[in-house]
This record gives C-alpha cells, structure tokens and sequence, in this order.
C-alpha cells in the first residue's frame, strides 16, 4: 500500500466537503462522544446498585430492575443511534478515497453532489426516526417512582421503586434529544451550504 493512498484514504475518510460537514463529523461529532462516555456512563453505571423497592427484596429488586431497564434511555442505544446515523457519510467518503476523489470533485461534479447530497438525506432520515424512537421510547423525563408489575412473582399489587439519580437521568435524556436535534438542522444546513456554493461560488477549474 503506498503512502499516497494512504493520505488519499485519510482525507477523504476524515474531511467533508462542506465547512458544516466539518463542523459536525469533527467538533460536534466528538462532543456527542465525550458526552456519552462521560456523563452516560457515570448516570447509568452503577444503576442496579441502587435501584431498590418496598420491600427490598433482592430478587424483587432484580425483576423490577429488569423491567425498568427496559424502558431507560441506555447509553447503548443513543451509542447506536450515532453510529447508525454516520454510516452513510463513512461509506460515502470511503468510497471517494477507493476512487482518489477529492473535496473538490464533489463538488465539482453534479454526480458526485448528488450523491454526496443524497447520503446526507439519507442521515437525515435515520437521525428523525431515531429521534420519533427516542420520543416515543423515552419521552423527556425520568421520573422518581416507577410502579412495577410484580404478578408473576406472587405479589398482588404494582411495586413502588426509587429510581437512582432520576434528575441527572432527566438531563441526559433531554441532552441527547437536543443533539439529535443539531444533528438533523445541521445535516439541512449542509444541503443548503452544497446548493449555495455550487450556485454562486464553483471551483475554478
């Protein structure tokens, strides 16, 4: 492998062609990582430690456990979300260093932006459908109380349980829908932006 396909590869994996491109994949981008891997983890690591109900009962706080996790905003699932809404830009920009295109050629050529152009709609489309799972999933709080079903362990009434640091939960629930958000104005900004240079600034050829 020579070394100039090796810069190929690194600058047309790494560097959109647009300035908003950039800005997300490199900046914004990142602080949604930090963000998960910081905070994410330091909300939800130690969940089931504290998780407890009346009566505390481990196998009880166990079961209820078990049904509560599967309504909570894990990070596992907004790690997905980011992951599953780049692709579409890692494959194209992939694809643009197997073939030496570079950021200039995207935008010089109207089947190279079409292209460009359709992977960004298409990231758009997954990031709203993650965002409407987000919502519909989650919604925007984290309450303090969750009443279980505990009928299959013998009980005759709904379970009251405390839910550990239900605020900062909250937070972190309302954090990732505001970066879903940006993600989707940025990803419409970065179409506008390829219209806009491609109409009154083109490259000299």
């Amino acid at each position: 492998m020579s070394l100039n396909y090796i810069k190929n590869l690194y600058e047309g994996c790494v560097k959109p062609p647009t300035v908003i491109g950039q800005f997300h994949t490199l900046f914004f981008g990142s602080i949604r990582i930090f963000f998960l891997g910081v905070l994410g983890f330091a909300v939800y690591g130690n969940e089931v430690l504290h998780f407890i109900c009346d009566p505390d009962k481990r196998e009880v706080n166990l079961f209820c456990y078990n049904q509560f996790r599967s309504i909570t905003p894990q990070v596992s699932f907004s790690a997905l979300q980011l992951v599953i809404v780049l692709v579409p830009g890692a494959l194209f920009h992939l694809y643009a260093a197997c073939k030496s295109i570079n950021q200039e050629c995207i935008l010089q050529k109207p089947i190279y932006t079409i292209i460009y152009i359709l992977s960004v709609l298409l990231r758009i489309s997954l990031a709203a459908i993650a965002f409407w799972l987000q919502i519909y999933l989650f919604g925007f709080q984290v309450k303090s109380l969750y009443l279980c079903d505990a009928r299959s362990l013998g009980e005759n009434m709904n379970i009251r349980c405390m839910v550990p640091e239900h605020f900062e939960k909250t937070i972190f629930l309302i954090a990732i829908n505001t970066f879903t958000t940006i993600t989707i104005l940025l990803f419409v900004a970065e179409i506008f932006e390829i219209i806009f240079r491609r109409l009154y600034f083109p490259f000299r050829q």
